[in-house]
C-alpha cells in the first residue's frame, strides 16, 4: 500500500493541484473500504464465536489503526509533494 501512496503522490506532483485531489480521494476511499470491510469480517466471526468477542474487537481496533495510520501517512506524503 505504501508504494501505491508513493506512486500517487508522484502522479499528483506531475498533474498539480487535480493529480492531488484524485489521490487522496482514492486513499480515502481504500480505508474506508478496509476498515468497513474488518468491522463486517469483526461482526461475522463475533455472531459465530460470541465468547470471543474481546479479542476479535481487539485485534479489529489494532487492524483499523494500522490503516489509518497508513492513510495518514499517504495524504501528507500527497499534500508535501
Amino acid at each position: 500500500m505504501f508504494e501505491f501512496a508513493m506512486m500517487l503522490a508522484q502522479e499528483a506532483a506531475e498533474f498539480g493541484k487535480m493529480g492531488v485531489g484524485i489521490g487522496i480521494g482514492l486513499v480515502i476511499f481504500g480505508a474506508a473500504l478496509g476498515i468497513g470491510r474488518i468491522g463486517g469480517g469483526a461482526v461475522d466471526a463475533i455472531a459465530r464465536q460470541p465468547e470471543a468477542s474481546g479479542t476479535i474487537s481487539t485485534q479489529m481496533l489494532i487492524s483499523a489503526a494500522l490503516i489509518e495510520g497508513v492513510t495518514v501517512i499517504a495524504l501528507i506524503l500527497m499534500y508535501l509533494l
